[in-house]
């Protein structure tokens, strides 16, 4: 996710307590959408669908800070 900001994401997960609340949220939820994909945890097509879009209002987040942050904004 964002290759563009990869060492901004580092510094950020270590210098913000939000944003790296953030990101380990999304990847928590990355994760768990892939298991109930998989089978691996149970889920409904309806439970996966509000959880993707709870991914994408966290990568926004994500998003709009990194651009925020970026010493090229």
């Amino acid at each position: 996710m964002f290759p563009e900001y990869r060492d901004l994401i580092s510094q950020l997960k270590a210098s913000d307590h939000h944003f790296g609340r953030l990101f380990e949220q999304h990847n928590t939820l990355d994760q768990r959408i892939k298991n109930m994909e998989s089978r691996v945890e149970t889920g409904t097509h309806e439970q996966i669908e509000i959880l993707k879009k709870e991914k994408l209002h966290l990568k926004d987040q994500l998003h709009a800070i990194l651009r925020k942050s970026s010493p090229a904004a």
